[in-house]
Order: C-alpha cells, then structure tokens, then sequence
C-alpha cells in the first residue's frame, strides 16, 4: 500500500519542531558567553600591515552590532562638559556622572588629568543617561602629588585626552590589579621613553606624571611622525571596527568595538598610545613583521579559553579569558542582552 502524503507531511513536521527548537535553544545559550563558552565573534576581516618605523597596524573589519545605538566617549563627553569626573580623596576610587541625554562609553586605561593625583581608568564602564553620582575603580599614574597642580582644578577631573601605552601598564592595572605596580610600570615607561627621543620626560611640574610625560614637547615631535604616517590608513573605510598592533615585529595587543563609529571616534587616542609604546620599544630586539594570518591566529587564540565574569555595575559586566600566552576582555552591555561593547586583546608574552 502506498504511503499518505498527508500522513507522511504531518510526520516530518512533528519531527522538525523538536530539532528546531533544540537549535534555537544551542543557539541561544552560545550568546551568552559568560559560561565558559566560547564567545560568539563575528567574521572579521584582516588588513594590512601598515607600518611606520617599528609599529605595525591591522585593521580589523567586520559588521556593527550596535543597531543603530551611540555611545559618547570619555574624552568628547569631557570636552563638552556632559560628563564629571569628581576626586573622592581614594587612589583607587573617583566618582562619575551624566549630565548628558547619551551613554557614556568609559575605556580601561582613559587618563583623567587634575584632581589630587592623575588617574587611569581601571575597567570598561557605561554612564547611563543623566546618572547620579557613580563610584568608578581607578589607578594614580602619578605618585607622590596629592593637591592641585597649578591652575587645574582639584575637586575633579577635565579632560582625558590620553590613554595609558606600554603592555606592562596595562596587564598592572588590568591583571596584577596593583597600584604599587602601576607605579613602577609608570616609572619604567618614563625611562624607555626618555632614553628614545633623547632626553628625561620627567616634568618640573611633577616628575611621576605619566601624562605630562605624554605631553612632552620631545614625545610629541616624536609621536607626531607616526601619527602623521598612520592616521589616514581608516579614512573611507567604513567598516573597520578594530585594530591590531606589532611592534618590533612582536604582536602586542588588539581592540575591537561593536560599531565603526565608536571605533572612528576612539582611533587618534589608540593610535597616539599605540606610538608612544612604539618609541618606548625602539632599538629593541626585532623579529620579521607579522602577517594578518597571524593577527587572525591571535584574535582566535584570545577568545579560546574558559570565561570568567565580573559584575561592574548592573549595566555592565566584563567577561575575561586568559592562558599563558593571552588575555581577552569583553565589556558586554546588559541592557542589550549581554550584547558585546568592546573586546581587548592582549598578548602577554
């Protein structure tokens, strides 16, 4: 006897609901990526290498995920006056708040200058819209000052036009999460800078400024060459959400945001830090400059490792991934079901 179509149709799709559903629900857990899973990364896209003396970037392509969403950054929010940064009186701990309409995407290592001693942001933080006063963590990379320095302001903060440079700072702040670290990776990366543009960077105003070490006149000229030679690499390039950096052929670190447009307004400060790290590494040893298969190898290789998460506040949380060889941060937005902000990759040897 031949066989119903009609049965046969009905069977298939008694069958077919099960696996959908079991699909939906392997795809739903995968997003969450705070269980130790591996993360969910989009198909990015590897240019370059674009280099200028012993600095090498890859441009990383990929798709927005903000869906039409906008962040301010820290600097612009700064600058327009819709953001304050207020001195507590604790090293590790200022206070922040929204006098604007807009998100306010904060980074890890964001320098605020003023205050009682200069600070470095220590973790990826969102400012909600019109926020009260927030406790946001903070390193000193300035040791030593604890009152106004000139005419700037001591009660807080007015701009934060620099982000910290050298890996050594970063994985201090980040990862050893000590101040008295911090304060010697400071010192050392005033010393390798001083020691390349061929002088002391240490200013009379106060020597253990690591952004007034940024803002010398020698680091600035020197900065300045690689700025000129690299910036324009991301102009028209509009769906270029990230970089990579090698320096002296060794990859280094990675930053790759959710959107081209957050990643277009963070680029001068990236790449001004990725300079300064540049001059504080020249004349070491080199190796042959890397390829984009192996900045892709390094991407993949970051997010492989079991996750760990953190809870910053009830809008952010930061999932971290780390081996022998690298460390990888994700900053995710709870608001956006745990929507990815910005991932930071960091070789560590």
């Amino acid at each position: 006897m031949k066989p119903n179509l009609v049965t046969i149709a009905v069977f298939c799709l008694l069958m077919a609901v099960p696996v959908g559903l079991f699909i939906a629900r392997a795809q739903d857990s995968s997003t969450k990526r705070h269980d130790g899973k591996q993360p969910t990364s989009p198909n990015y896209r590897i240019s370059g290498p674009y280099t200028h003396k012993n600095l090498s970037i890859f441009l990383v392509h990929g798709k927005d995920q903000l869906a039409g969403r906008s962040f301010l950054t820290l600097q612009e929010a700064l600058a327009q006056k819709k953001v304050r940064v207020y001195e507590t009186k604790d090293v590790n701990e200022l206070a922040i708040r929204s006098l604007s309409n807009e998100d306010i995407y904060v980074q890890a290592g964001d320098i605020v200058r003023g205050g009682d001693q200069d600070r470095m942001i220590s973790i990826d933080f969102i400012v909600p819209p019109r926020s009260g006063r927030m406790p946001i963590s903070a390193f000193c990379v300035e040791s030593g000052r604890w009152s106004k320095r000139g005419e700037e302001q001591a009660g807080f903060f007015t701009s934060s036009d620099n982000a910290v440079a050298t890996k050594e700072l970063k994985l201090a702040a980040k990862v050893a999460n000590s101040q008295q670290v911090v304060w010697e990776k400071v010192s050392a990366a005033q010393e390798k800078i001083g020691r390349n543009v061929g002088g002391s960077v240490n200013s009379p105003v106060s020597a253990t400024s690591l952004e007034l070490s940024v803002e010398d006149s020698k680091v600035k000229a020197t900065t300045a060459a690689y700025i000129d030679a690299l910036n324009g690499i991301v102009r028209n390039k509009t769906d270029v959400i990230g970089y990579a950096f090698a320096i002296n052929g060794h990859v280094n670190s990675a930053d790759v945001y959710a959107s081209h447009a957050l990643f277009a307004k963070l680029w001068p400060k990236l790449l001004k830090a990725s300079a300064v790290e540049a001059i504080a590494e020249l004349n070491q040893e080199t190796k042959p400059e890397p390829v984009a298969e192996t900045v892709h190898a390094f991407l993949n290789d970051s997010e492989q490792p079991s996750a760990k998460s953190k809870e910053v506040t009830s809008r952010v949380r930061v999932v971290t991934r780390e081996d022998d060889k690298n460390i990888f941060f994700e900053t995710q937005d709870r608001d956006q079901k745990d929507a990815w902000v910005h991932r930071n990759y960091i070789r560590k040897q």
